[in-house]
């Protein structure tokens, strides 16, 4: 019988305490993803695009002058030493 009470007392305790904030906080964060993106996420997205865009462009021409100026330079370091 004390079993069934050491293990009855902690359930009541979480399907009083903790489940119905558990089911609130749950429903809460699902509302905010629902909702989507507010003005200021969607312009600092919008930033990193362009910010990303100008980088890849700069890769682009880093990777082309490399390419004139050392033709090697994409092979990896163990394929160099056998040639």
């Amino acid at each position: 019988m004390d079993w069934v009470v050491a293990l009855f007392v902690p359930v009541v305790i979480f399907m009083v305490v903790v489940a119905p904030i558990w089911i609130i906080f749950h429903y809460k964060s699902k509302g905010r993803v629902s909702h989507g993106l507010n003005a200021a996420d969607r312009a600092e997205l919008d930033e990193m695009v362009v910010v990303a865009n100008k980088m890849a462009a700069r890769i682009e021409t880093l990777e082309a002058i490399l390419d004139v100026e050392g033709p090697g330079w994409r092979e990896k370091p163990a394929e160099r030493r056998s040639a």
